[in-house]
């Protein structure tokens, strides 16, 4: 009621002031204008802007909506030093500060007012960070802290289930969720969860069909580069993940790490029906299809369904006649890349498959199991 008062009496002054204008022979055109210029400021300083949540007031609607992020329950910006993850980015940057201890002070070249030391490096390409033990360097101290903690007996964060330890609070978040089975991100177009909000955002792309990423040899396309650049090694049957217990190479590092689960023992998801164990929930819903009889991924030319979308990936070369798997010394081409890895171990000699009975050893698995009934008359 203050301001409303304020604005009747501004309201009578200004209108007084056109009578004394008037009366003078001074053109009453600018003078109007500048009467309802000065009223339709008033006004707009008046304008208040509330959160419908808190019903708090504000003068801007930006103002509104940076405050309105506070009410948000998601917290997507992520501090790389501690992990603890912020509703918005101004917060973030705020935390950070007492970990750089660095003042946010303008930077000369483009104005940017993010930690200034850390910011200026990425104009001059400075690393003035070192690490004494492996020589490595980086452009902020935040960088180095999070590196050093790779190092052996710096890893802060410790799994209470396996004991591996990690050292970021965020990686040993994501890596709970393989205990647990937690995917708390869910598309809201076909109900799939996921761990990480980046991976939904990527799975969204299968709705809309953006593929922005494109092989040059199949001109296969993706909705992710990391995605592209991992399919990649299919075509040069390059497996830079070797297992140091059996010698079997992977294309992931997360494949290896779920391989070598194997060789531990370790199988931490059962399934109710058979006891049967898995080293990873994935493995665990794929098998649980082999009770339900469920066959979910079903092929459009002849209809046949199957229970993984990568059986069904390799059921519809059939159709295509597509080999984009190609053998680099010999230029034969496969449908499948583990038929691929099979043929490259013909030219190399390579038999990592070995028959604990008679010491046999195979060049693939299959062959070792289709081996292994000879002992005991039995079909696996």
């Amino acid at each position: 009621m203050e301001n409303s008062n304020h604005l009747d009496t501004s309201n009578t002054n200004v209108f007084n002031n056109i009578d004394i204008v008037a009366q003078t022979d001074i053109d009453e055109k600018p003078v109007l204008g500048e009467v309802f210029t000065q009223e339709r400021s008033l006004q707009e300083n008046l304008t208040e802007y509330r959160c419908d949540v808190c019903r708090k007031t504000f003068s801007s609607e930006r103002e509104v909506f940076t405050h309105k992020e506070i009410h948000s329950k998601e917290k997507h910006y992520q501090c790389e030093i501690c992990g603890e993850y912020f509703v918005s980015d101004n917060v973030l940057r705020i935390h950070q500060r007492k970990h750089t201890q660095v003042k946010p002070l303008g930077c000369e070249i483009c104005s940017n007012n993010s930690s200034l030391i850390i910011h200026v490096c990425s104009h001059t390409n400075e690393k003035p960070f070192h690490c004494e033990m492996l020589k490595k360097s980086y452009s902020g101290n935040p960088s180095l802290i999070v590196h050093k903690r790779m190092h052996p007996g710096k890893k802060a964060y410790h799994c209470e289930i396996c004991g591996e330890c990690f050292c970021q609070k965020s990686k040993m978040t994501l890596h709970k969720y393989s205990h647990t089975g937690k995917k708390p991100f869910y598309c809201d177009i076909c109900g799939k969860c996921f761990v990480r909000k980046c991976t939904l955002s990527t799975h969204k792309k299968i709705h809309s069909g953006e593929k922005p990423w494109h092989c040059e040899i199949c001109e296969k396309s993706f909705a992710k580069s990391s995605h592209l650049s991992r399919h990649k090694l299919t075509h040069t049957g390059e497996r830079p993940f070797p297992c140091n217990v059996c010698g079997k190479s992977f294309i992931t590092n997360d494949n290896l790490k779920t391989h070598k689960m194997i060789h531990s023992g370790e199988k931490l998801f059962c399934c109710e029906i058979c006891e049967r164990s898995f080293v990873s929930n994935t493995h665990l819903s794929r098998h649980n299809r082999v009770h339900s009889g469920e066959k979910p991924f079903s092929c459009e030319i002849c209809g046949k369904g199957f229970a993984s979308n990568s059986d069904l990936n390799r059921h519809k070369r059939i159709h295509t006649g597509e080999k984009p798997f190609h053998c680099e010394k010999c230029g034969k081409s496969f449908s499948d890349n583990s038929n691929l890895v099979g043929h490259i171990r013909s030219h190399t000699g390579e038999r990592p498959y070995h028959c604990e009975t008679c010491g046999k050893c195979f060049v693939t698995s299959s062959h070792l199991k289709r081996h292994l009934q000879t002992h005991t008359g039995k079909k696996t």
